[in-house]
């Protein structure tokens, strides 16, 4: 790019000078006076190219001819989220920057945060549906018992009548009927999820494994029993030759980055898990060890969820975290050590590999 510049302004000089230094001369021959118009031809020849060249020293940027100059510079979303605060302290009112605050606390596994930024939002929305979601959501996932009762409840069934289509919402409603033993009811809720779901996907087989579990639970037996019962069930509909139950499952080795290696307390929990990249943030797989195995690989499946709707095989794709926790709580911390995967397939056919290399700064 420099160098095209520097040829096409070099090509305009030229032409500049054409201009100027053609007439001069021929007026210099026709008014009798050629050798002196001849060293004013030359002392102008000089000087426009050394002004042209002074003149883009002054007020140009060669730096901008550059390509890479051309891309705008990276943010951090710690960066971005201190962006976002400082915008929001100033416009308090504004509804779109609460949400982006709340889906980026989201991303960064600060639910107690997210929940907060969900909250503004909602006083400046209080019939937005969405927002009601979305607040239940970061509030189960803020709370160390992960249950959704209490204003989250009662959100998510405003939500659901508001809009009846919201499919994340009756997800987590019929979850929260789960959780309190209201089998009947939460197998009604997933009933109407699964009517929205399309078919053969692999959240419409989920919504329909739960379905079956707590219709179930509702008869009477047990949550180990119904579990046998449901497992022996998908074994006998799957296809001959089928094992896609057993390629949901994730080989995760984790390490720790040279850099991070004397900040390791060997006896901190380390927590593995495998999170839906798009949709609720509750894991959907979790493995726990001690820092002191490091490296080391383990074994996500199904089974290994916080609930008993979480279910690897419910996603086709999800992201892995490893997080050193000295507090021994699964929820993030300043200063615990983490690492994360892109988007990983859940077919089990690669190993994947999590490199524990940065520090939670909080915030």
């Amino acid at each position: 790019m420099t160098y095209v510049f520097f040829a096409l302004a070099a090509a305009m000089v030229v032409l500049t000078l054409a201009l100027l230094l053609v007439p001069m001369l021929r007026s210099g021959r026709r008014s009798g006076r050629p050798r002196g118009v001849f060293a004013l031809a030359l002392a102008v020849a000089f000087v426009v190219p050394v002004a042209a060249v002074a003149l883009y020293a002054h007020v140009g940027n060669l730096a901008g001819l550059k390509p890479q100059a051309a891309k705008p510079p990276q943010m951090s979303i710690p960066e971005a989220v201190a962006r976002i605060k400082q915008r929001l302290a100033k416009h308090p009112q504004d509804l779109q920057g609460w949400v982006i605050l709340g889906r980026t606390y989201t991303l960064m596994d600060k639910p107690a945060k997210a929940r907060d930024a969900f909250g503004k939002a909602l006083a400046l929305d209080s019939d937005n549906a969405n927002l009601m979601v979305a607040w239940a959501e970061a509030d189960s996932m803020a709370r160390d018992d992960h249950q959704i009762n209490g204003r989250s409840r009662q959100l998510l069934q405003k939500a659901v009548k508001i809009d009846a289509h919201n499919q994340r919402g009756l997800w987590l409603l019929g979850i929260s009927d789960y959780q309190q033993g209201d089998f009947v009811n939460a197998a009604l809720t997933w009933r109407r999820l699964d009517t929205l779901l399309e078919g053969g996907s692999k959240v419409k087989a989920a919504v329909q494994h739960q379905i079956a579990m707590a219709d179930l639970r509702a008869d009477g037996k047990s949550q180990a029993q119904a579990e046998t019962m449901v497992a022996k069930q998908d074994a006998n509909d799957a296809p001959a030759g089928s094992n896609a139950a057993s390629k949901a499952q994730l080989d995760v080795h984790v390490s720790v980055s040279p850099a991070l290696k004397a900040k390791l307390d060997p006896k901190a929990t380390v927590f593995v898990f495998a999170r839906n990249p798009s949709g609720a943030p509750m894991p959907l797989a979790v493995a726990k060890l001690k820092a002191s195995a490091l490296p080391a690989t383990v074994k996500l499946t199904d089974g290994m969820g916080m609930t008993p709707s979480m279910q690897l095989s419910s996603a086709s794709t999800v992201v892995v975290t490893a997080r050193v926790s000295n507090s021994g709580q699964a929820l993030p911390q300043k200063g615990d050590l983490e690492g994360s995967t892109q988007d990983v397939s859940t077919d089990g056919e690669q190993q994947v590999k999590v490199l524990i290399d940065h520090v939670n700064p909080g915030s």
